[in-house]
């Protein structure tokens, strides 16, 4: 082969071979942090180590919201009608935050079973509702569960 070929040759060949590995890199990083939230069946089942962040996704359970004695932490319970997770979030919570509506909340889960959320998003609709909780929700309700009146 001529000189000049055999360059570009080495140059196409080492530009993918560090695109790959780029992505390689860029996939073990991210791990299980793809998943936008998990559903407190999710945490049950995949036995989620206390003190790892993520999102637990679901509806406010009815019933469940409540202040504790200090007058600012809020707590409630996630459900997606299969399981609950009991969460206490320090703040403000946002407008659209109310029982039986959609809520994904970020932070960690205690060694007790409580999650602590740093940060709480509220749904408006659940139209917009991930498919994840619209599953979980449809298992729930297929199983006979009355914790979400929908």
């Amino acid at each position: 082969m001529k000189k000049p070929k055999r360059q570009r040759l080495f140059f196409v060949v080492a530009g993918v071979c560090l695109m790959a590995g780029a992505v390689a890199l860029a996939l073990v990083a991210l791990g299980d942090s793809v998943v936008f939230f998990h559903s407190p069946s999710d945490v049950a089942e995949k036995k989620i180590q206390a003190g790892k962040k993520f999102r637990l996704g679901g509806l406010v359970e009815t019933g469940s919201v409540g202040k504790l004695k200090d007058g600012v932490t809020i707590t409630f319970k996630v459900t997606d009608c299969a399981r609950s997770i009991p969460v206490q979030h320090r703040g403000v919570l946002p407008d659209l935050f109310r029982e039986g509506q959609g809520v994904v909340a970020e932070g960690t889960l205690r060694a007790d079973g409580v999650f602590v959320a740093s940060r709480v998003l509220a749904k408006h609709d659940e139209k917009y509702m991930p498919p994840e909780v619209a599953e979980g929700l449809k298992k729930g309700h297929k199983a006979g569960m009355k914790r979400c009146r929908r």
